[in-house]
């Protein structure tokens, strides 16, 4: 089977999302990453009348420059009386506008004497914030499939809303295999022995999305084990993840137990690191077979999995953005296939460049913690120092909501 580009990949593996989960409420105090099932339209307006944005006076403008006597006091959350003719309002910040009053003098500007207060002239509209300057009633406050932050969650409570419909989460179930793989606080190593990393990896970018990890799972390489987990994650998840036993060793048996349980309808990515990635169905439950070296289980995740994973979410589709920065590095001979090098982002403005993080091996894990964003480089592409590269920055694959 030859290689598969990945944006033919995606797009084959977006194809085949026909559904979203269904939709639930929810209060705002659990409505972090959850995704929205129906668009939410402002009931009212914010402000919901015309405030001060200015601790100070409020007065009619055609009345100053002049001294005026207090006729009264408005803290915010009170509400006031109109105002007196040839009078000024004490005011403070978020108070209402009182009936009569076009503007509002600050404190600072504003002497007071035993009188009442010395006030400069202004103009109509100072300081004042109007009603619906910030929302109006019927604007749309989160679109369907919106991935809610904690700044849209507040949006939504600033208007009185509690209550929000979104899809419940996926449920995805994560299988990690290898004989060799060990989980940390189970004893030392015996020789041959590596601890599993992949297992708690998968499951942060999972829960970080806002989907729900069923179960976590590590298999040994016995193919009768592999395929009673694969049945049972079918049976219970949305989506099933695993990582490792999907190359062409004696020893990969994942891949094979997904054809007997199902089928395959995509082998092998034309990208490094990511090579040995399938995508296929269990029992009808869809299924990534990642690879498991550790930088290419992260990788193929967050450029192929977890776009299948939102848009089966009901999410909408992210969008990850690339920007040119300059190589600091090289790279003298040309691949054949998409590379995508950990990369830290150096200096500023069109000074700003792009250093390799060390050694690009896939199954080292220290170069992927020092990176910040991820170098593209298409296939049969050298590159030397100064070169204009494509960078995406780490944080918009991994982050919910990004795009």
């Amino acid at each position: 089977m030859p290689l598969t580009p990945l944006a033919d990949a995606l797009e084959i593996i977006l194809e085949s999302v026909d559904r979203a989960p269904e939709p639930e409420p929810v209060g705002l105090e659990r409505a972090l990453n959850r995704y929205v099932a129906q668009a939410v339209l402002a009931p009212r307006a914010v402000p919901p009348a015309d405030n001060s944005a200015m601790d100070g006076y409020a007065v009619c403008s055609t009345e100053v420059p002049d001294q005026l006597p207090v006729s009264q006091r408005i803290p915010a959350g009170q509400p006031p009386l109109t105002l007196a003719p040839g009078t000024a309002a004490r005011i403070f910040t978020g108070a209402e506008i009182p009936s009569g009053a076009d503007a509002v003098i600050p404190q600072e500007e504003a002497d007071a004497t035993a009188a009442g207060v010395r006030l400069p002239s202004v103009i109509a509209g100072q300081h004042i914030r109007r009603r619906g300057d910030d929302i109006q009633p019927g604007d749309c406050l989160a679109q369907r499939g919106q991935c809610l932050q904690p700044p849209d969650i507040g949006l939504l409570a600033s208007v009185g809303i509690d209550t929000v419909s979104v899809y419940r989460p996926l449920r995805v179930a994560i299988l990690t295999t290898g004989d060799e793989l060990r989980d940390p606080g189970k004893g030392e190593l015996e020789p041959g022995q590596i601890f599993n990393s992949n297992r708690f990896v998968l499951a942060h970018q999972i829960q970080a999305l806002g989907f729900a990890v069923t179960e976590n799972r590590h298999l040994p390489d016995v193919p009768a084990k592999i395929a009673a987990a694969l049945r049972s994650a079918a049976a219970s998840a949305d989506c099933i993840v695993t990582a490792g036993g999907v190359s062409v060793g004696e020893e990969d048996h994942v891949r094979g137990e997904i054809e007997k349980q199902g089928s395959l309808s995509i082998w092998r990515l034309a990208i490094k690191p990511g090579k040995p990635l399938a995508f296929g169905e269990v029992q009808g439950t869809p299924i990534f077979g990642l690879p498991g070296n550790p930088v290419s289980t992260w990788i193929t995740f967050a450029l192929v999995a977890r776009p299948w994973l939102v848009k089966r979410q009901g999410g909408m589709l992210p969008v990850v953005p690339r920007f040119p920065v300059q190589a600091r590095f090289t790279v003298a001979r040309p691949g054949s296939r998409e590379e995508f090098l950990r990369v830290r982002l150096v200096g500023q403005g069109l000074a700003m460049g792009a250093e390799l993080t060390g050694s690009q091996s896939s199954g080292v894990l220290t170069s992927l913690s020092a990176a910040d964003g991820l170098a593209v480089l298409p296939a049969g592409a050298t590159v030397t120092p100064g070169d204009w590269v494509e960078v995406m920055p780490l944080s918009a694959l991994w982050q919910p909501g990004f795009g």
